[in-house]
């Protein structure tokens, strides 16, 4: 290698990304990382769901995204669930951009058509609400692939996952060995966790669709 050569590699900087602030913390917990992976990929305009709209925070976040040209379809099925989702909307005024659905999210018929740009899951039980009213792997499993059929290229699909609660760990194994089954000619699957922390931190399962094209 000539004496040039070396001293241009010496050169090169690194790159950090434009939000990057030393000192602040940047290995997210899991809900906030997915936060992050939603927003890259939706845009103005863009159709998404909420699988599991609790008390309507995930929604709020899906509906301020996608703006007033778009759509949010949010689904649960409890009835506390969609009071709850429809009085956080109605206080940040987004109420008319999104459709709620007391219905479990297994229901192809009530999805929008394709495509999708995004779709959010956060399982387990309703916070504040019932703790034996919990999500199941096989509705999830099911919604995950009317969710995985309708993701336009780009588009993405995160779970924030509990294993803490009596049939978490269950649902965990089976949605991650469905996840880990899609083809990677179509697909990219991550698995995120922070694996320090005690009494069973949620973590993230996410999945992006394949820019059309691509090897």
């Amino acid at each position: 290698m000539s004496a040039r050569r070396s001293r241009q590699r010496k050169k090169l900087p690194v790159r950090l990304p434009a939000s990057y602030i030393p000192g602040v913390e940047i290995l997210k917990k899991a809900l906030l990382f997915a936060r992050e992976l939603v927003a890259a990929a939706v845009a103005e305009g863009a159709t998404v769901v909420d699988a599991t709209c609790g008390n309507g925070h995930d929604t709020v976040f899906l509906a301020e995204l996608a703006g007033a040209a778009g759509r949010v379809y949010a689904f649960d099925i409890q009835k506390e669930a969609i009071v709850a989702t429809r009085e956080r909307l109605l206080q940040h005024g987004l109420l008319e951009r999104v459709t709620l659905l007391q219905a479990s999210h297994d229901d192809s018929t009530l999805w929008p058509p394709a495509p999708v740009s995004a779709v959010m899951f956060n399982l387990g039980y309703l916070p504040g609400g019932d703790h034996s009213l919990v999500t199941k792997a096989a509705s999830t499993v099911a919604a995950l692939q009317i969710a995985a059929d309708r993701l336009k290229p780009g588009g993405v699909i995160t779970l924030v996952v509990y294993t803490g609660h009596p049939g978490g760990l269950e649902e965990y194994s089976e949605v991650r060995r469905f996840l880990s089954c899609l083809p990677q000619t179509e697909f990219t699957v991550l698995e995120y966790r922070l694996i320090n922390q005690v009494n069973n931190p949620p973590l993230l399962l996410a999945v992006q669709r394949l820019q059309a094209g691509r090897p």
